[in-house]
């Protein structure tokens, strides 16, 4: 015999449906076109009840960005995992990008949105987010031979141009005619490639 649910459970699944509703609405025409009425009406409770779960809409959004942005440096964090030189590192994170984003579209076109057109706290805190992965990444690169003695400045601005390289690819596989993963993920992997060889070359003035 199932246990009844509990109300902190109730709680917990009426907040999940409440941002599930509102990641589907954002990512087809991103957070500014979200409906309370419709948020609501598909987690079966009234509009005034999204506030007991929610302080504000700007609230509900920088939650949605934290989840989305927890998706993405997971892919991130399972990519760095894999032992190897700058190469594997390559392969890997594109290949788990593209996975990534096949398994979790509504996240990706959300982030993409409110990135290039977004406004307020939620691209704000894309913003942070983004930052904050930047500087992860950049402890990551500082371990392999070449990078171990550059300067964080320098560090922080190859992850710079890793994650921006990244969240173009995110937009392509995104609007990508069927059957063009593939392309889309050898030209990625050329594209990093191609950074690494300039950094190579690089010298901190």
């Amino acid at each position: 015999m199932t246990a009844p649910e509990t109300r902190n459970e109730r709680k917990e699944r009426t907040r999940r449906a409440l941002l599930d509703a509102a990641l589907r609405q954002a990512s087809e025409r991103g957070f500014a076109g979200v409906s309370l009425r419709e948020i609501a009406k598909q987690a079966g409770v009234v509009p005034t009840a999204v506030y007991r779960h929610f302080a504000s809409m700007d609230e509900l959004g920088v939650t949605l960005v934290e989840e989305s942005m927890r998706t993405l440096r997971t892919m991130i964090r399972e990519a760095r995992a894999v032992p190897g030189g700058s190469d594997d590192l390559i392969r890997a994170s594109v290949l788990t990008l593209s996975e990534h984003v096949r398994s979790h579209e509504d996240h990706y076109w959300f982030l993409v949105r409110e990135r290039y057109g977004g406004t307020g706290a939620v691209r704000q805190t894309i913003g942070v987010e983004l930052k904050l992965l930047t500087g992860e990444l950049a402890v990551d690169l500082a371990r392999f031979d070449g990078l171990r003695t550059w300067p964080t400045g320098d560090l922080r601005m190859l992850a710079d141009l890793v994650v921006s390289a990244m969240f173009s690819t995110v937009l392509e596989l995104l609007e990508a005619r069927p059957g063009a993963d593939a392309e889309i993920v050898e030209t990625a992997q050329r594209a990093l490639r191609l950074i690494f060889v300039g950094a190579g070359h690089w010298r901190s003035s």
